[in-house]
């Protein structure tokens, strides 16, 4: 390789790798403040990055906040690889169980990601519509993989066959991300894998699985 493209390849690396950092600190730092009293100042500075660097990969924080949407979102779809593979050999209930094992443990060791998620839902649903169908999009596509899973234990007579596939599946994202939010207030003094499972019994009832979720 000549010294030419040798060099573009280590400064697009670089670059990736940058980028890679810019987003999980601004992650981190939204969650944190939420995006609207977050500026792009706020954000070179929490990185030791000048303002003009930062403009370079990211020209608006609008950009950044559609950037960091999709960098999660890819990551938690890295999360259910493992269910996509196996799928087609496992009940309904064990797909919702998978599903409930792993997004609880996703969120547990990554509070900032569901966080983020549900900061960037509250204020953006009045103030940027660009960001609010950006989050609409995804979340739409995880509602309807849950809803497919409950369509398909119902199919099977696991599931209670009068539930809303749909309504369920959206009450089940938010109430994740309700109880991390909640969580994030009281953590001096609750304990998360309670209120993970008191939620998984919850929907457990509701749908009329045979036995709890997790």
């Amino acid at each position: 390789m000549s010294k030419e493209p040798a060099k573009r390849e280590i400064k697009q690396e670089r670059a990736a790798r940058t980028r890679i950092e810019i987003l999980e600190a601004a992650i981190t730092l939204f969650a944190r403040r939420g995006y609207l009293s977050t500026t792009m100042s706020d954000l070179a500075k929490a990185i030791r990055m000048t303002p003009g660097a930062l403009y370079w990969h990211f020209p608006t924080k609008e950009d950044l906040l559609l950037a960091a949407i999709e960098e999660l979102h890819q990551r938690y779809l890295a999360e259910f690889a493992p269910l996509l593979a196996e799928r087609r050999i496992l009940s309904g209930r064990e797909q919702l169980v998978f599903v409930v094992s792993r997004t609880s443990q996703f969120l547990r060791y990554h509070r900032e990601y569901g966080i983020f998620f549900g900061m960037l839902s509250a204020e953006s649903a009045e103030s940027n519509d660009r960001v609010a169908e950006a989050l609409r999009e995804k979340i739409s596509l995880y509602v309807a993989v849950l809803a497919g899973m409950i369509r398909y234990g119902q199919k099977r007579n696991e599931f209670r066959p009068e539930v809303d596939p749909v309504h369920m599946a959206h009450t089940m994202f938010g109430g994740y991300l309700g109880i991390l939010l909640h969580h994030n207030l009281y953590r001096g003094t609750v304990n998360y894998d309670p209120l993970m499972a008191s939620l998984d019994q919850i929907l457990s009832g509701g749908l009329h699985v045979r036995g709890p979720l997790g």
